[in-house]
């Protein structure tokens, strides 16, 4: 059986890690560099980068920044965030990321993905998606760009096929509705997309408790849970999570 996987992400703005609740209100909590490497320390498997402002202020990744990060962690390592062009894809890579996650800009040109695929592999590939509940669209959900400040025509479940068809090879499935609430996981979007691709899913956006990530992999059918407030905080441990969560027999790497 496959082993799930506990992510942490930082969310970068001005070169330090802040946290918000549903994308707003960020405070900053401390340098990612040296919380890249506290986390690596703990055991997680993979570390998420998102640059919060790059395309909402139009500018690409911070090189630099997700150099010195890469320094601190052998895990794979994905860095989202102002990727907009194959030069990005390819600058960020060299940078030392594994994988990049194209989120605002992959709903802009949708070409970027297949490009990106074609070139660097379908495992280096992967579609940020930020939803919210909207009973107008087809599934029920609605895809938004740019930090989730803007709506967009897309239907989440249409758009997450869509991208896989064009080589997406993984897709971190934000809730906006539970960013950063600490309430649980959306389970109602995160087993319907799932369950309409081939790719593994990476559950984003409300964990607060054991019980939450495991809801998630379970009932949501995620193969990975994001999390960042629950770590950030000092209330738990990567550690300590995996532990509780081979407890209640979920396959994990301890």
């Amino acid at each position: 059986m496959l082993k799930k996987r506990i992510i942490v992400c930082l969310d970068v703005k001005d070169g330090r890690t802040t946290k918000g609740v549903k994308f707003k209100n960020n405070i900053d909590i401390g340098d990612p560099v040296e919380m890249a490497a506290e986390y690596y320390r703990q055991g997680v498997d993979e570390l998420v980068f998102y640059d919060i402002m790059a395309s909402a202020r139009g500018r690409g990744p911070i090189l630099e920044l997700i150099a010195r990060v890469a320094q601190q962690v052998f895990i794979p390592f994905c860095v989202g965030g102002g990727i907009g062009t194959v030069d990005d894809i390819r600058s960020t890579i060299l940078a030392g990321a594994e994988k990049v996650s194209l989120n605002s800009q992959a709903v802009k040109q949708p070409e970027l993905i297949q490009k990106g695929a074609r070139i660097f592999g379908n495992q280096c590939i992967v579609l940020g998606m930020d939803a919210a509940k909207d009973d107008s669209m087809p599934s029920g959900y609605r895809v938004y760009i740019n930090g989730g400040r803007t709506k967009t025509d897309l239907d989440a479940r249409e758009w997450a096929q869509k991208a896989v068809k064009l080589g997406a090879g993984e897709i971190v499935l934000n809730s906006i509705d539970a960013d950063g609430t600490r309430t649980g996981y959306e389970i109602t979007l995160t087993s319907m997309i799932a369950e309409s691709v081939s790719v593994p899913v990476i559950a984003s956006g409300g964990g607060g408790t054991v019980q939450h990530l495991a809801d998630v992999l379970t009932k949501g059918k995620a193969d990975a849970a994001l999390i960042a407030s629950m770590v950030h905080s000092g209330e738990y441990t990567v550690e300590s999570i995996k532990k509780d969560l081979a407890a209640c027999n979920i396959p994990i790497r301890l």
